[in-house]
């Protein structure tokens, strides 16, 4: 009866007859398979049709074939990146993390013709995080930002799903944010030049805090009415 406590050999013998039916199953499949020795693969037009055979590969020497739009590890493209920080700013669960440096020149240009005007001191994608939501790639102006068909990147220490794309040294971080500084320093000091003649002066911005004058107009008096 159900919920009556087994019996020391009534274990066993519930474990050998639970074993019994699942070695049945294996055992069914092995004989169905003998009549073809041929692997079953998710590329062949009757992979849902087949319901017998061999269903195994020899991973991870074999792998099975992977959509071309398949969205799994995220790739960056650092060449084609402006650093525009709008997938980072997207991401829901912050898995981007970026730090521009500001150049005071144009540094080059993407493969689409955009032009490139901050550095990448960083820009790492931490995996571990990654909801494959695909946002960063929809908002990614210069289409840098790709989901690759790679789906296996299993490590032992999750801190190895932090891959790194930023390419520049510590010492080029510090000579880009130097020279920016320099450059900076430069413009803070340098005179501005006199406006040429004949051109308007521009009122002062309003002092912080102080609220605008209103002036009421008085609507023109309009004709008699008749009487």
């Amino acid at each position: 009866m159900e919920g009556t406590p087994l019996t020391y050999f009534g274990a066993i013998g519930s474990t050998v007859r639970s074993l019994w039916t699942g070695l049945k199953i294996t055992f069914s499949h092995l004989l169905k398979a003998r009549h073809s020795r041929r692997p079953v693969i998710i590329s062949d037009k009757t992979y849902f049709n087949d319901t017998e055979g061999i269903n195994t590969i020899a991973y991870p020497h074999a792998m099975q074939p992977v959509p071309d739009n398949g969205r799994y590890r995220l790739h960056n493209e650092i060449d084609d990146c402006i650093v525009c920080d709008k997938c980072a700013k997207v991401c829901p669960v912050d898995c981007i993390t970026i730090e521009p440096i500001k150049a005071i020149e144009e540094i080059g240009k993407t493969s689409d013709g955009t032009s490139k005007r901050i550095y990448a001191a960083k820009f790492d994608i931490d995996m571990a995080k990654c909801c494959f939501c695909g946002l960063c790639t929809t908002v990614c102006p210069t289409e840098c930002l790709t989901m690759t068909k790679v789906y296996d990147f299993s490590v032992l220490d999750i801190r190895d799903h932090n891959f790194v794309f930023g390419e520049m040294t510590e010492a080029e971080i510090t000579e880009k944010k130097q020279a920016y500084e320099v450059y900076q320093q430069s413009k803070a000091t340098q005179p501005k030049a006199p406006a040429a003649p004949g051109t308007p002066a521009v009122a002062p911005p309003p002092a912080a805090g102080a609220k605008p004058v209103f002036k009421p107009k008085i609507k023109p008096a309009g004709p008699p009415s008749a009487s």
